[in-house]
This record gives C-alpha cells, structure tokens and sequence, in this order.
C-alpha cells in the first residue's frame, strides 16, 4: 500500500535536481555538436584560442587540396573530421605517382662528346660547345681551337656536303622529283611537311635541305641522283677526300646516321670550300622560301636565326642536330673587317650553339689587331 502510495508522488528534490542537471548537460553540449557540424555558427566565447586558429584554417587547407586533387569533400566529411585524412591520402597518392612516374622516365641520352667527357675541357671564352674552331679565312690562322681534332657525329652539317655534290653536278634544277615512302626517316623518326607524294623541282629541294634542313629533300636528292643512291654517297666521301677532310666518312645524305662523322677541321675545310659556290652561299642564308604543295603553299625558315639579325654577316651556314651530336652549326661570317670560318660541334643546349657564336663574336670585335692574336696554320 504504502509502495503504491509513493508511485503515485511527483520526483522528489533530488530527482528534480539531477533531471535539471541532465537537461543542462544536454542543452550544453548541443551547440558543441552544432559547432562542429557548422563551423561559421560556432560561439568564439566557448571556444579556446587555439581551436579558433587551428580548426578553420586546417578545413579550408583541407578544402583546397581536395579542389585541386579532383573534388571539395562531402558535408560528410566535413561533419565527422574526415576531409583531411582524405586530402592527406590524396597527396600521398599524388606523390607516388611522381615518382613512379620520375622513376620510370627513360634517362637522358648522352651525346657521343659528352661520352668522351669533351665538355669536360676548359676551353676559352666559357664556349659551352665541347668542339669549336675559329679560323681567318685569308690567312688560315687559327684564332681559336677547342678539342678541334675529335672525331664527332655531325648531324644536319651533313647537308652541306650532299647539297655541294648536287650542285657541283649541274643537273636541271627545274626537273621534277616526287617524295616516296623511300624517303621516310626510320632512324630517328624524325617529321616532315614534305608529305609522300609531294611533288618539287630538284632546285626547291636542294633550297629545303639547305636552309630548313629537310630530311625527306636530302634524301631524295640522293636517291634520284644519276646512278642511285649508293653512287651518291660514294661521291660525297670521294669530294671531302679531294678536300683533304682525312677525318669524315659519310653513310647517307641526310645526317640522321649517327655513322656520318667529322672533326672541326675537316669542316672548316668543308665551309671554305662551299663558300666558293655562290649557289650554296645564297640557299643557305636564305631567310625563308614559300613552295607550292599540292593546294598549299607552305612557308619553310632558316634554321639558323642568325642569318636575319642586323648584327651579323654571314656568307654561309648550316646547323644540325641529333642526340648523339649535340646541336652544331658550322658558319661563313665577317666580324671587324675579317673573314672567318666558324665551327661549334657537341654544344649541350637549345641555344647554346648560338650563343657562343655571339661569344666569339664580341671576343672578335675586341681585339687591338690581327696580329697580336697566337695562332697556327690552317691547310685551307
């Protein structure tokens, strides 16, 4: 009786108490949990210092990684702190990636001068090619010489050569001569604007492979050549032994082959030969030139830029490169009333070829006189 008495009482005090207490917990740490799920609404009063300066500003860092990594984390994420975990694996991964990516990119290929630690030699001016020859084309007095006697692939300067036979040949420059799948590169896969089937006259092609170094045009001025191809290269070697070149061989007419190799020497000996052609010294220095492929007219330049700047006065150029020459350029000038030949093989950058021509340049300009620069003999 008395049990049931007290069941139907209201709470005593103490229970009164702890269900004010309980209600006070609870409506105490509803806004904590509405902070945390919306930051912005948060009471800076209750909170310390240091959440008000660290959970920001790791949210929105967490937020821009995520951006940048492919999409901004969920309202999920946000609610249960899961936005940097999963901005931190994100980077993670991207890392990997890198260097997955890093280890299995193919290592640099060396050029055959760097192999032989030619640009390892100190040469004058700080030349960054590891082959260079500066010689006075009337005097054949050596300015300057850099590891002149390596024997080194030679590239593109291999046009100068092919480009001398053609010329020396006297073939009707007006005939005309199509691109076949013969001339294709399938050494170095090189590319081409001559499509196969293109039609030019020999005169057109011989003006490509000399001033914008097209591949497909040297190859076939060699490969229409009277007597084919193989006679042609025959040629090229029998002219560069006539010009006491002891150090070049020739394998193909285009300098593709890594086999067409050369010294600064024999080259210098190559340039002042050509230089006497007045066909080769216009074709060379030739800015640009238009042809008509098929209902294109397409626009070729020289690849040598210096031949357009008002600062220099060049008879005669040609450049090359392939990986295992470096760049080079081989050069006719005249620099303070003097006539020079200059050569630059193995030069381990884009335009460094072309900077050490600006070298030599303003080296030549500054000196007192000819005669007061040491040298030797050249056999020009």
């Amino acid at each position: 009786m008395l049990l049931a008495v007290l069941a139907l009482l209201p709470f005593s005090p103490a229970q009164a108490a702890g269900k004010k207490h309980t209600q006070a917990a609870t409506s105490h740490r509803a806004p904590a949990k509405a902070a945390k799920a919306h930051p912005a609404k948060s009471h800076p009063a209750k909170a310390s210092t240091a959440q008000r300066k660290t959970e920001p500003k790791a949210s929105r860092r967490g937020a821009r990684v995520s951006a940048k990594l492919g999409g901004r984390p969920t309202a999920a994420e946000r609610r249960h702190g899961k936005a940097r975990v999963a901005s931190k694996t994100n980077r993670l991964s991207l890392r990997e990636k890198t260097a997955r990516a890093t280890r299995e990119e193919p290592p640099a290929r060396l050029s055959f001068g760097q192999m032989a630690g030619l640009h390892e030699v100190t040469g004058p001016l700080g030349l960054k090619s590891s082959v260079a020859l500066v010689v006075d084309q009337d005097t054949h007095q050596v300015l300057l010489g850099k590891n002149e006697h390596a024997v080194l692939p030679i590239a593109s300067l291999t046009k100068l050569m092919t480009g001398m036979v053609v010329s020396e040949a006297h073939l009707p420059m007006d005939q005309g001569t199509t691109i076949t799948d013969e001339d294709v590169d399938t050494e170095k896969n090189s590319r081409s604007r001559l499509t196969v089937g293109t039609e030019l006259s020999r005169g057109e092609l011989l003006h490509l492979a000399l001033m914008s170094s097209e591949n497909r045009a040297a190859h076939a001025l060699g490969r229409t050549f009277p007597g084919g191809l193989n006679y042609f290269v025959s040629l090229m070697n029998a002219r560069a032994q006539q010009l006491g070149m002891k150090d070049t061989r020739y394998v193909e007419p285009t300098g593709l082959s890594s086999a067409n190799q050369s010294s600064a020497q024999d080259l210098a000996l190559l340039v002042n030969a050509a230089y006497q052609n007045p066909q080769l010294r216009e074709l060379t220095t030739s800015p640009s030139h238009e042809v008509a492929v098929g209902h294109r007219l397409l626009q070729f330049n020289n690849t040598n830029g210096l031949v357009k700047s008002p600062e220099w006065d060049i008879g005669l150029q040609k450049t090359g490169f392939i990986n295992e020459a470096g760049r080079c350029l081989v050069m006719q000038t005249r620099i303070a009333g003097r006539k020079l030949i200059m050569v630059f093989l193995d030069s381990a950058g884009k335009y460094s070829r072309i900077a050490d021509a600006e070298r030599v340049r303003r080296w030549v300009e500054m000196l007192p006189h000819p005669s007061t620069v040491a040298g030797h003999g050249f056999a020009g």
